[in-house]
């Protein structure tokens, strides 16, 4: 059945609200789902050297767009429907820490090009490979994508992504960018770039009329953001390891853009700026549960949520928490309370409906 099909009869069903934009959508994926489903031989990297010619024609999909158009909603009902058994879905992140961790134990064998076998290696165990998320923020991600990506296409891997930005706007500013470009080139040359164009951000119309901050504490609380996580996880979830200079942070519940933590796992830890900078931009939606009230007895950990709200606010994540007081009574005695009060600014205006700015899509 074609995915635009199946896809209205959801909606027939009320499992789905209608957008064009979304079918439009649908319509270049299934033309990749022809691609994938065709007969045709997987090549080896061996083309490299003259034993096979390169696989002609486009090789994926990018599919970019605006927070909360659906568009990982859209790569679910591909990845589920495409006949394809050598199929892999993962966040962006999360695969190019694989491909360091590989690349690190094929190195320690003396190969030449150590990203050779690694790129075989993915090829060999997956045909069609799905990510949520792709963006470029690491100058050794940025360095490395370009010759891991061209080996991938030529063995025959499909690739299809999401992305909130332009392929043109990938690691924008990033340091030695020049040495990007060509792969920005080659994924205008090798997927089908398609903008899902929508008025609507769907995931705020699911928060519409929902409470965003829950206090105090209780059941009712937990109850609330178990349900919200619910319907922005659809019931599944991953981990996600985010490399932040050379260390790794792990969030344990992520799903479509959306990551569940405790605050003590994200303030109760000796985390900086720049992992809760790394966090800001690998999720769009964050789920924090039980803030504690705030004080000099829990001075560093109020320090490092201050942090922690500063990088969503710039980063325009929507935060959905539980916590002990509302915003302006969490901290009121100890060092820093009157710069707290940006804080607690800031957590109101992350409340309102209209967070995140229209902007920041």
């Amino acid at each position: 059945m074609p995915l635009a099909k199946r896809y209205h009869y959801q909606v027939s069903l009320g499992a789905l609200t209608p957008d064009a934009a979304q079918v439009e959508a649908l319509h270049v994926l299934e033309q990749i789902r022809g691609l994938v489903e065709a007969p045709v031989p997987k090549r080896s990297i061996l083309w490299r050297l003259g034993k096979n010619k390169p696989v002609e024609g486009p090789r994926g999909a990018y599919l970019w767009g605006g927070v909360g158009r659906g568009k990982s909603m859209l790569m679910d009902f591909f990845f589920d429907v495409v006949k394809e058994p050598k199929k892999r879905r993962v966040h962006f992140h999360a695969f190019m820490q694989e491909v360091h961790g590989a690349l690190h134990e094929a190195r320690k064998t003396g190969v030449e090009d150590a990203l050779v076998p690694v790129a075989q290696d993915i090829s060999d165990k997956v045909r069609l490979l799905c990510f949520d998320e792709m963006q470029v923020s690491d100058i050794t991600d940025a360095m490395l994508v370009g010759r891991l990506f061209t080996l991938l296409f030529e063995a025959g891997v499909i690739v299809v992504t999401t992305s909130n930005r332009h392929p043109r706007d990938l690691y924008k500013d990033g340091w030695n960018r020049d040495q990007f470009v060509p792969f920005i080139e080659l994924v205008l040359e090798k997927l089908v770039v398609h903008e899902l164009v929508s008025p609507t951000d769907h995931r705020q119309n699911r928060l519409e009329g929902e409470a965003r901050y829950f206090t105090p504490i209780n059941a009712a609380a937990r109850a609330a953001l178990d349900r919200i996580w619910a319907e922005m996880s659809g019931g599944k979830a991953q981990g996600l390891t985010l490399s932040v200079k050379g260390r790794e942070m792990e969030i344990p519940n992520f799903q479509n853009g959306t990551a569940r933590m405790r605050f003590w796992d994200l303030c109760g830890k000796p985390l900086g700026a720049g992992d809760y900078l790394a966090l800001a931009e690998a999720v769009r939606m964050l789920i924090l549960d039980d803030i504690p009230r705030l004080s000099r007895s829990n001075f560093n950990e109020a320090k490092r949520f201050v942090t922690l709200i500063d990088a969503l606010y710039e980063g325009k994540v929507t935060l959905i928490a539980s916590a002990a007081a509302q915003p302006e009574t969490l901290y009121v005695e100890g060092e820093g309370t009157f710069e707290f009060e940006r804080t607690a600014s800031r957590l109101r205006e992350m409340q309102g409906a209209d967070w995140p700015p229209e902007e920041a899509v």
